[in-house]
């Protein structure tokens, strides 16, 4: 078995109805696993870090054996915390002004697990063209957007 994983994250969100939605496809030896869920009272980058959030913790309780993970997102902000985690560190994840960052529960929780398992971060194009290679990238942000339209239509 392998030590290296490789995934795949999104999320998205309603902002008027502030539901959302997140998706993660995890890569393991010949294994595709598909994880999602839905949030109230939410936004786009809450579902963002929920997604890598989320697939880091079902391969730390599945697959122990793991070492090494890849992520790959189209989301700036999170590709973004992880480069300023020394900053946020510094100003125990305050702003300027004294007020907590913005989602500094999730923040912390990520900034926490990826500094007790080997993550590296791919920032990849948003909204690609589908082509004849398989893209999980367009996949997740399929499933995200589909899960956000579904809870709208219940609410």
């Amino acid at each position: 078995m392998t030590t290296y994983a490789e995934i795949y994250t999104d999320g998205s969100c309603h902002t008027q109805q502030c539901v959302g939605a997140w998706a993660a496809v995890l890569l393991i030896d010949e294994q595709k696993i598909v994880l999602s869920g839905k949030e109230n009272d939410t936004t786009h980058n809450r579902m963002e870090i929920l997604a890598v959030i989320n697939a880091i913790k079902y391969i730390q309780q599945h697959f122990p054996i793991i070492t090494k993970i890849k992520i790959v997102s189209d989301s700036q902000y999170v590709i973004g915390l992880i480069g300023r985690q020394s900053k946020f560190t510094i100003s125990n994840f305050t702003t300027k002004a004294g007020n907590d960052i913005r989602n500094v529960d999730l923040v912390k929780e990520l900034l926490h697990l990826v500094s007790i398992i080997n993550v590296e971060f791919v920032k990849i194009k948003a909204h690609q063209k589908a082509t004849d290679v398989v893209n999980y990238n367009i996949e997740v942000d399929k499933l995200s957007r589909q899960l956000v339209r579904e809870s709208v239509k219940n609410i």
